[in-house]
């Protein structure tokens, strides 16, 4: 959908703008045999992975899809070819939603190529001009790490410092170039994989949708009004009015026991096998009775 779409296009650029950001201040190449690729590897690949576990964590369907699977009141699914397909459906949407910033910025670091020349520099298959032949392996990989700062490159060798260099960046843009192509091609056929088997017509397709996100959207409204009329009565309960109420004739004033009682840290407690207590207040609501001490207050303002 459009919501999709949109969503995908501000995280795309805003990792574009990270990815810029975070090579402008943090990325320096130490320039030095067996550090580069290390270091190269490490900015290319650890943030994607971040982003990755990032995108699967602020993805509601992946609360959705493990939340109580371990509980013991969990009943077993009696058809468990069709809950493995469509428990492998939900991975695959989720999965897609949370690709889009680890392969933006693959593509995007990739296309830039610093990373990449650091990282491979010292690798490079090439005779560079004004060398001595006669150096060993060891020297002729010391010196390609160097590469990448120019500072530390003799000026006899920046002929062939500039070739490495653009050799890299080519090798680089190109697959950051094929990874965006692979990915499109991908996204394409498996949107096209699933309109083809999809059991709906388009507009019946296009009605579903709307259905569950107006579902959502109602469910969501009536889930935050329950819950606040639900919290409401046992706040009235504990103080002897509802917050809001225009004209309170009294208050109540809680002993010292009934604060301990609501105070501290608890977990949902289970009442019996189809309800829980959702605080220690909720607790407190249902097993004490409504009495104490009551305090008049002034009706006039």
């Amino acid at each position: 959908g459009k919501e999709v779409v949109i969503a995908n296009a501000i995280i795309a650029i805003l990792t574009i703008g990270g990815q810029q950001l975070f090579s402008f201040f943090t990325f320096s190449c130490p320039c030095h045999v067996g550090q580069n690729l290390i270091y190269g590897l490490a900015f290319l690949g650890v943030p994607a992975l971040i982003l990755l576990v990032v995108g699967y964590a602020l993805n509601n369907q992946t609360w959705r899809l493990v939340t109580g699977k371990r509980s013991p009141l969990q009943e077993t699914t009696p058809n468990r070819l069709l809950q493995c397909k469509l428990i492998c459906f939900v991975l695959c949407s989720i999965t897609g939603r949370a690709l889009v910033a680890p392969v933006t910025w693959l593509a995007v670091t990739l296309i830039n190529g610093s990373y990449y020349v650091c990282a491979m520099s010292e690798y490079v298959s090439v005779h560079y001009y004004g060398a001595n032949p006669n150096i060993t392996a060891t020297e002729r990989r010391r010196i390609l790490a160097a590469f990448p700062c120019s500072q530390l490159v003799p000026p006899e060798l920046t002929r062939a410092r500039d070739e490495v260099i653009l050799l890299l960046r080519y090798q680089s843009q190109v697959a950051g170039w094929l990874l965006i192509a692979v990915v499109v091609i991908t996204v394409f056929l498996s949107y096209c994989l699933a309109s083809c088997f999809s059991p709906l017509s388009f507009l019946h397709f296009r009605y579903w949708s709307s259905y569950v996100h107006n579902e959502q959207e109602l469910f969501d409204e009536a889930t935050d009004q329950h819950s606040r009329l639900y919290a409401m009565q046992h706040v009235r309960k504990f103080f002897g009015f509802a917050p809001g109420s225009e004209h309170v004739k009294e208050i109540r004033i809680p002993s010292l026991r009934e604060w301990q009682a609501i105070s501290g840290l608890a977990f949902l407690k289970l009442v019996d096998e189809e309800h829980y207590d959702y605080s220690l207040l909720h607790d407190w609501a249902l097993k004490e009775s409504v009495n104490g001490k009551y305090l008049k207050t002034d009706e006039d303002p």
